[in-house]
């Protein structure tokens, strides 16, 4: 805790006070002039804890043994710390996870203080989510959502969250004279008026400019998405054009970022004619458009378009997330409809069984979607920002609390970072469309049963799709559990190659070969269980980018064309779509 202490500076002081006091103002006046609804339990969770607390009390048993072995470890922690005061080494009690980057600070651990609070904090977080873990009899629903918001709980109340128990805010105020806390005050003021944590300075980046940069023209558009030719980048390219299919949750550009870890530059270094399908943010007036609707101005009217520029009646898709759940719906379609016009299909990431969709599960039940339906037939949408907000609570340390500190009781500004950026871009989901798919695909999981959906008057029967399928999953994705992508592997009745790649949802997804990181697993074998396919799966350094586009030259063959390029575009890429922003609701 050594530092110099800055003298106060008072002008500097009065400045930012006034500042703050007028933010406030406009804040607290904002608010008063607003409906607000009754406060109402949408997400169920005072029920999940009531069913806890009947289950948790019925057995004292149980309660006695946890509450002894706290104290068991308390009484530990109590005498370790003493010997490590006295000078004598003693193992820890409790030390951070492999990867949390809440306590790499030195002094939580050279601290004798503050070492003995951070394992007071892990000592007591083990205890209660090993309770709440351990109640035998709970319903499905309330187990999940004890788990998930215990940890949420739990995550909120670390010690590093708070300026007084975290030896770094601690040093720089100090440091600073309490500046930043002012500037963390002015911070928090700033993202309660934008509507959402700042994760990133967003004025530093510019689309077209510094993200999606890839050259390009929108050569064909429909309401709902634009779709970009790339120029090339080789001389030939393979005959058969390659078409990506993003989620409308997020924009495209998560795959062309920047040059060095933009897939979409990779795959045209590689020989593709690569196509891309830039969703609308749509507003009030596409409420009524549904998932057939995704499908007909989508891949379809992609289809179509691809033809006209290239002369060729077929591509290979991927499909990324939800994305690629549209994908198996369109293949599904194709079949039933007797048109071959896809080569060979990729699923990033993608849900095609939705039986075991982690986390996710606990946003969506029948209570929270009929709540959600109504918020969405009032304003036709899905605010992107509730979206957002969602997916940032599976990892709320790294998404939310990380920026707590940083902004608000370090006092500083978001660092800039390309991939915040492209989180933080917000979409909305129409009301009809994301109905539809949270009841069918979440709720009921009908995709994967033989005609257990229809679009457009058609079946869809997964099991007839038998287009070559490539299913690359990450082993540590929150949003679509790997396991689950496996088990909807299994759905189609085609050719097959699973692949599971490191990381999560998004880093595992966009990791160059060049960058060198991580490792990808691969099995010829095709067993049910996902655990046996991993048990024999051969361990891979790198990038599967490689795998894949070596499993991509097999499906190409040899024949090459003479490089395409953009005939008649309507505008330069990254085109209109994507540039509408939308501000975080209020």
């Amino acid at each position: 805790m050594d530092g110099k202490v800055k003298p106060l500076n008072t002008e500097e002081t009065a400045r930012v006070l006034q500042e703050v006091a007028e933010r406030s103002a406009r804040i607290f006046a904002d608010f008063a002039g607003r409906d607000h609804a009754a406060a109402n339990d949408e997400l169920g969770i005072a029920k999940a804890y009531m069913d806890l607390y009947a289950k948790m009390f019925s057995n004292p048993a149980a309660l006695a043994a946890t509450t002894t072995n706290l104290m068991v470890d308390y009484m530990q922690l109590w005498q370790t710390s003493w010997m490590k005061m006295m000078g004598m080494q003693a193992p820890p009690v409790a030390a951070p996870a492999k990867g949390d980057g809440r306590f790499k600070d030195d002094d939580w651990s050279s601290n004798f203080l503050f070492d003995y609070i951070k394992q007071s904090y892990l000592i007591t977080a083990r205890h209660i989510q090993h309770a709440v873990a351990n109640v035998e009899g709970l319903p499905a629903d309330s187990e999940k959502k004890v788990a998930f918001f215990t940890r949420q709980f739990v995550d909120a109340l670390s010690p590093s969250n708070f300026a007084l128990t975290n030896p770094q805010v601690l040093r720089e105020t100090v440091a600073s004279g309490g500046q930043n806390l002012l500037k963390g005050l002015d911070n928090l003021l700033g993202d309660i008026e934008k509507g959402g944590i700042s994760m990133t300075d967003e004025s530093a980046f510019k689309l077209g400019k510094n993200v999606a940069t890839t050259p390009g023209k929108v050569v064909f558009q429909t309401e709902l998405m634009q779709l970009i030719q790339f120029l090339p980048t080789t001389g030939e390219t393979y005959k058969t054009p390659l078409v990506i299919i993003p989620p409308w949750i997020n924009k495209y550009y998560i795959l062309d970022l920047r040059e060095k870890n933009s897939f979409i530059k990779f795959a045209l270094d590689q020989g593709h004619s690569v196509f891309v399908l830039s969703w609308v943010n749509p507003d009030a007036r596409l409420a009524q458009m549904g998932f057939e609707d995704y499908m007909k101005q989508g891949p379809l009217a992609a289809l179509e378009a691809v033809e006209k520029a290239t002369g060729e009646h077929k591509v290979n898709f991927i499909g990324y997330c939800l994305g690629g759940t549209l994908l198996g719906a369109t293949l599904a379609y194709l079949t039933e409809k007797g048109e071959d016009r896809v080569a060979s299909a990729t699923f990033f990431v993608s849900l095609l069984d939705f039986s075991a969709p982690g986390e996710l599960g606990v946003f969506i039940d029948e209570a929270q979607v009929e709540n959600l339906e109504k918020k969405m037939n009032e304003r036709g949408y899905l605010e992107g920002s509730e979206m957002a907000t969602t997916f940032n609570l599976l990892r709320a340390n790294d998404l939310v609390w990380s920026f707590v500190i940083n902004n608000y009781l370090m006092g500083k500004d978001p660092f800039p970072f390309d991939l915040l950026y492209w989180n933080s871009d917000a979409t909305r989901m129409p009301a009809r469309m994301h109905s539809f798919y949270l009841r069918n695909m979440y709720l009921k999981n009908l995709l994967g049963v033989p005609g257990g959906i229809t679009l457009e008057g058609v079946p869809i029967d997964l099991s007839k799709v038998k287009v070559p399928a490539y299913f690359i999953s990450t082993a540590e994705d929150h949003i679509a559990p790997w396991k689950t992508t496996y088990k909807g592997s299994h759905y189609l009745g085609g050719e097959v190659r699973f692949v599971l790649g490191g990381s999560g949802h998004i880093a595992g997804i966009v990791n160059p070969p060049a960058a060198k990181k991580y490792q990808y697993w691969t099995n010829d074998a095709r067993p049910e269980s996902a655990d046996d396919w991993f048990k024999t799966a051969a361990q891979h350094p790198g990038s599967w980018w490689e795998d894949w586009q070596a499993w991509m030259d097999v499906r190409n063959g040899d024949e090459k064309v003479p490089a395409r390029t953009p005939e008649h575009p309507l505008e330069d890429a990254p085109g209109s779509y994507v540039m509408l922003r939308l501000k975080s609701a209020k």
